[in-house]
């Protein structure tokens, strides 16, 4: 059956100008939402000529006072005695503004179109267990939809997101503008404000447990957490006493500390490591070493806070040659972080880093040590030290612990032997892990 047709010629000329676009507005909004189309409308402080516009409508003034106020049954009434819309004024104003979806069904069909744009967060969250949480926060919290505006831009955006993160981390390390050109066909895909870079960061602390932050060096370092560089010089770790290259070489002799850049690991890497190395969280540990016993220290590698690029490709580097690790960081929140993303990398063994050793260090302090700042943080070498933080809630320092950890590096009695990349353990070799308590070297 054939609806009856809107004279539409006429029906601009009575309803379409822009004299009464307001009416039309009130009306689409309760068409919207459902409400009926009955009773008053009214426009506060109208013009004269938006008054002369509705009684042209009504054939009639519509009355007088301060406002202008439009009974909606009788704006229907004439739209169908006169044949202009039959249907009345539902069909008016569709004609005029175009077919009047349900608010209700709006708000549906969107959200069905945000739930399959989120569907390669889906898939990453599946396929990547560690993204599980970050997946499903970025969801929830309406990151992705401030930074795309709309389902179609965020399919588009996280479908480059899955392809940085599933890429991710880069073994070895590479350059950042590089991995981007390689995997998202642009250099500048992942530069510093871009909504994939903001996404795909987002993603890269949730992979490998980067602290919190903010600002270019904070950004800088939360790349490289993941082996993505701006350059591969400016990523350094600062060693005592490892060989295997002339310069090496040269430093140990002489017992003095040296800077390795990632430059230097990635074109000649050490030859030889030692059987065991140290590794410290604070440079006062290193350069107390280098002084007390110069070149008979034992190896040892700080971290300088959170692990660079530089120090995972060195330890990655040792432990392929056989060497395992000792650590030892500051007792508070941010050392038991810094410890937890090292272990995330690389195994090793607390080097008076448990909770008997905390336990030892408050009661040898000779002040009254400030408390552990920051959110609390497990320790899975020794759940016991984070239950001991938050007990006794006070922060030692390595520096406070620093006669200790140099007698542990005390000189031992003859020449040190590194092992070659040829002396490797075999396919198989079991890896060793964390394996609490253990509180001497």
């Amino acid at each position: 059956m054939n609806r009856p047709a809107v004279d539409e010629a006429r029906l601009h000329r009575l309803l379409g100008g822009a004299d009464l676009a307001w009416l039309l507005d009130r009306v689409r909004r309760r068409l919207e939402r459902g409400q009926p189309l009955s009773g008053a409308v009214s426009l506060a402080a109208p013009t004269p000529a938006q008054r002369a516009a509705a009684e042209r409508l009504l054939g009639r003034a519509p009355g007088g006072g301060a406002s202008l106020t439009v009974r909606l049954d009788a704006v229907d009434a004439v739209l169908r005695r006169s044949g202009i819309s039959p249907e009345g004024l539902s069909a008016a104003a569709s004609t005029l503004t175009g077919p009047v979806v349900p608010l209700e069904e709006a708000r549906r069909t969107e959200e069905r179109a945000w739930a399959q744009a989120r569907t390669p967060l889906t898939l990453l969250a599946r396929d990547e267990p560690l993204l599980a949480d970050w997946a499903a926060r970025s969801s929830e919290n309406g990151l992705v939809r401030r930074i795309a505006g709309t389902p179609a831009a965020a399919h588009a955006l996280l479908v480059q997101a899955a392809r940085v993160l599933r890429s991710l981390p880069a073994e070895p390390a590479r350059s950042l503008s590089v991995f981007a050109a390689d995997t998202l066909g642009s250099a500048h895909a992942l530069d510093d404000g871009t909504p994939l870079a903001t996404i795909a960061l987002s993603g890269v602390r949730a992979l490998t447990g980067h602290p919190d932050g903010s600002g270019a060096a904070w950004r800088r370092a939360a790349w490289a957490s993941a082996g993505l560089l701006r350059d591969d010089v400016s990523s350094t770790v600062l060693t005592l006493n490892l060989r295997g290259t002339p310069a090496l070489d040269s430093m140990a002799d002489e017992g003095e500390p040296c800077v390795l850049t990632l430059r230097q690991l990635a074109h000649r890497p050490p030859g030889t490591a030692p059987a065991v190395v140290h590794i410290c969280e604070n440079p006062a540990v290193l350069a107390a070493a280098a002084d007390r016993h110069g070149a008979g220290s034992l190896p040892l590698v700080c971290l300088q806070g959170q692990p660079s690029a530089a120090a995972l490709a060195l330890l990655t580097h040792l432990r392929g040659l056989g060497a395992s690790f000792r650590y030892h960081g500051d007792f508070d929140w941010g050392g038991l972080r810094i410890a937890t993303t090292l272990l995330q990398h690389v195994p090793w063994r607390p080097w008076r880093y448990t909770a008997d050793d905390y336990r030892a260090a408050v009661a040898a302090a000779d002040r009254v040590p400030p408390p552990p700042t920051g959110k609390p943080a497990p320790s899975p070498w020794d759940p016991d030290l984070s239950s001991a933080l938050a007990e006794l809630g006070i922060r030692i320092e390595e520096e406070a612990v620093l006669d200790v950890l140099l007698a542990d590096l005390e000189p031992v009695p003859g020449p040190s032997q590194g092992r070659s990349a040829a002396s490797r353990p075999p396919p198989g070799h079991a890896r060793e892990g964390p394996v609490p308590p253990g509180t001497g070297p």
